[in-house]
């Protein structure tokens, strides 16, 4: 791949799209808002959702335009209704007041933040400090942190290091976020084990595939690139952590938009090269949106810049397929249109 200045003298340069792969919808994002679909046809409106099913506007619209009702807290669930997890988690105390008030659940937590959860459960039983390394207020910290509060505490950034307490530093443990920048978890971690010699990794990589491959081609484009493109939601980590990475890689310039019509056209002034990429909770229909958006300004050669493949699936939440399957309807979900990438051919 040439970089965007790599032009032969005299010859007018070509205007182009790098577009990551992969990008979009993740096998957890995936999963949640089937569920809420899925519940949607089966039982009918309405269905309640704790939450954002997941950190997208575009798709939190489309689902409450079908009947789903988003709410904070689970006492705004009438006793006895139904009510859908979202995918970030949700904690032990969220789960008996949702018993409390006879709510029928549908836990739609994705099952890398389950993994994460287990892990927190099994190191507070043997008595560890665990490290949660995660931004404090964030939907899946306050989930994960609810599983074992006397032993959890939340480490915001590399420079919150040197505020963190510990009992026994032979004790200790660190989990994280799974959408978290790669780099910054790392070295987070690298600035504990100067003051904690003896802290431990948790047993396997906390951060989600999903959010690694999607920063992982960020990486690879941005170089190259005169403008990053993520299209994405402002309360979505991932995404707004994409933006981000696409600067520290090497773009000239990063934005984020929820929509192609956000996108200032003045933002590619100059610009021959243009990367797209979109978070983990994104339907694809919003990146061809921007692609088309791009193709009207000039840019309507476009090169995917592949670094993975993803194929990972994840089953329903097991109450949505008992009764579907009770029903006689088909309990598994059939892969989403559009979650593939665009065919597009190598420049």
């Amino acid at each position: 791949m040439t970089s965007a200045t790599d032009q032969a003298p005299g010859v007018p340069p070509t205007k182009r799209v790098l577009l990551a792969a992969p990008r979009g919808y993740c096998a957890g994002v995936d999963r949640a808002v089937v569920a809420v679909e899925k519940a949607l046809e089966h039982y009918g409106a309405p269905v309640y959702v704790r939450k954002e099913i997941v950190h997208n506007k575009y798709v939190v619209e489309t689902l409450a335009a079908r009947g789903a009702i988003f709410v904070d807290e689970t006492d705004e669930v009438p006793e006895g209704a139904r009510v859908v997890f979202s995918a970030h988690g949700v904690s032990p105390a969220v789960h008996a007041a949702a018993a409390a008030r006879s709510l029928q659940t549908i836990d739609a937590t994705c099952p890398l933040v389950t993994k994460v959860h287990k892990e927190a459960v099994r190191f507070a039983a043997e008595d560890y400090d665990i490290l949660l390394i995660g931004h404090e207020g964030h939907e899946e910290v306050e989930g994960t942190q609810g599983e074992a509060p006397e032993h959890i505490q939340v480490v915001n950034s590399p420079e919150a290091v040197d505020d963190v307490v510990v009992r026994d530093p032979e004790r200790l443990v660190w989990i994280s976020q799974t959408t978290l920048s790669v780099d910054e978890t790392m070295e987070t971690v690298r600035r504990l084990r100067e003051r904690f010699p003896h802290l431990q990794d948790p047993p396997s990589d906390d951060i989600c595939y999903a959010t690694q491959n999607r920063q992982v081609a960020v990486k690879k484009l941005a170089p190259h690139c005169d403008v990053v493109i993520t299209v994405g939601s402002a309360n979505s980590s991932n995404s707004v952590r994409l933006v981000e990475v696409a600067l520290d890689a090497g773009a000239r310039a990063s934005y984020r938009v929820d929509k192609a019509s956000e996108i200032d056209p003045a933002w590619f002034d100059g610009a021959t090269t243009v990367g797209v990429t979109s978070g983990a909770s994104v339907p694809e229909i919003l990146v061809r949106d921007v692609l088309e958006l791009l193709a009207g300004l000039g840019y309507g050669e476009v090169e995917e810049v592949r670094t993975a493949t993803e194929d990972l699936m994840f089953s329903l939440p097991r109450e949505l397929r008992a009764d579907l399957k009770a029903s006689g309807a088909t309990p598994e979900r059939p892969r989403r249109e559009g979650r593939r990438s665009l065919d597009v051919q190598p420049a």
